[in-house]
């Protein structure tokens, strides 16, 4: 399964700028607000509270409580999660536009996953009691969330199980295919995976080491399923890339 695109794709701004314009366009474009109208979105933008991130600092942890839904600005942050062995798995990586976290209204009582800057950030974020504030005076909200709430769920679920049943193989060509599918750009037949992640990224994205993903990786280049460098990730074949990601074979 691949994760629907980020709600707003946007260029690259300073991190250290955060502007009004900016906070509303990708408040406004969440999922769940983005049927409300612009005076609506005003007022909920003003229960958004900003916060400022350095890289490598932790959000929340896994296991907290639940008590805030946050909103990347400007920045990336990566989620992961304590897999049994002991590593952590790398779910996502986010930047500007897209959401993190769990509402307790929600049935979120802990955080399933720790948030952690890969950048400087700029995130905003919302307490439990104000987005209940917002609930009261928008009650269609409250079915949106939660459809948003359970998508989330089914991947979440679908991550699991690639982890737990998948090959090395089949685990990487879903986690190309997944990022393909949030961050890829059509070129012709190809799709060109734009973010810079490196083969550690993808060794904890998988729950494989660094040299496997290397050895792997090789492999579906010389397959011509993929071509890659700097960092950066063409997706040449993404038929045969999905067949192998389901049924482990590629002819």
């Amino acid at each position: 399964m691949t994760r629907p695109k980020s709600p707003v794709r946007l260029d690259w701004v300073d991190p250290a700028v955060c502007s009004l314009d900016y906070r509303l366009k990708i408040v406004g474009r969440l999922p769940f607000f983005k049927h409300l109208p612009a005076e609506a979105i005003s007022k909920i933008n003003a229960l958004f509270h900003d916060r400022d991130v350095h890289a490598d600092e932790r959000i929340y942890h896994e296991g907290d409580d639940a008590e805030r839904l946050y909103l990347v600005a400007m920045g990336k942050v990566k989620l992961v999660r304590a897999a049994a062995s002991g590593r952590e798995v790398l779910l996502d990586i986010l930047r500007g536009g897209e959401y993190f976290g769990a509402l307790t209204i929600f049935g979120g009582r802990t955080y399933a996953e720790t948030a952690i800057a890969q950048t400087d950030c700029c995130i905003l974020q919302i307490s439990s009691a104000d987005f209940e504030t917002i609930l009261s005076e928008h009650p269609e909200v409250a079915r949106r969330a939660l459809e948003v709430v359970s998508q989330r769920l089914a991947e979440s679920q679908e991550v699991v199980k690639q982890l737990s049943a998948y090959t090395t193989e089949q685990r990487i060509a879903a986690a190309l295919l997944r990022l393909a599918g949030k961050l890829g750009e059509t070129r012709g037949e190809h799709v060109l995976i734009q973010l810079l992640f490196s083969r550690q990224d993808l060794a904890a994205m998988t729950g494989a080491t660094t040299e496997t993903v290397s050895r792997v990786m090789s492999r579906f280049a010389e397959d011509k399923l993929i071509k890659s460098g700097r960092k950066r990730v063409k997706i040449t074949d993404a038929k045969r890339l999905k067949k192998l990601a389901e049924k482990g074979a590629v002819n």
